[in-house]
């Protein structure tokens, strides 16, 4: 039984980068969809894909991205707010992640955006992640 879908699916993508392999795949759901969305729009991820299996059951596919000599796009992925420790910023707390060369993923009243467009919006949630 797994507790935590979100960090399955960040220790997934970790894993799969400093192992270089091209994808990697994962159970769908829409927060996860929405996680992908995001890391495909900043360029940490080349693109994802929802497969089918049958009726009930879909495949998250994410195809990792790469630099020049195979080094990895996404150097950390670092979970924030867990079952046991939800983590919650106003807008004026949300910080910059390693001086604003990474994002941090965060569960807003307007859908999962970056940290840098809650800000603009100017609004706060709980910080599901940090990506760098």
């Amino acid at each position: 039984m797994m507790v935590d879908p979100i960090s399955d699916m960040l220790t997934r993508i970790r894993n799969a980068a400093r192992g270089g392999h091209p994808r990697v795949d994962m159970p769908a759901s829409r927060l996860k969809i929405e996680i992908a969305r995001i890391l495909k729009e900043e360029g940490y991820i080349s693109t994802y894909k929802v497969v089918e299996e049958t009726k009930a059951k879909k495949t998250l596919r994410v195809f990792l991205k790469y630099s020049a000599g195979r080094r990895n796009v996404i150097t950390d992925l670092h979970r924030v707010s867990r079952p046991g420790r939800r983590v919650y910023v106003g807008k004026g707390e949300i910080k910059p992640v390693m001086g604003g060369t990474g994002i941090n993923i965060l569960s807003t009243p307007r859908g999962l955006m970056t940290g840098h467009a809650a800000r603009r919006a100017g609004i706060g949630g709980e910080i599901l992640c940090e990506v760098w």
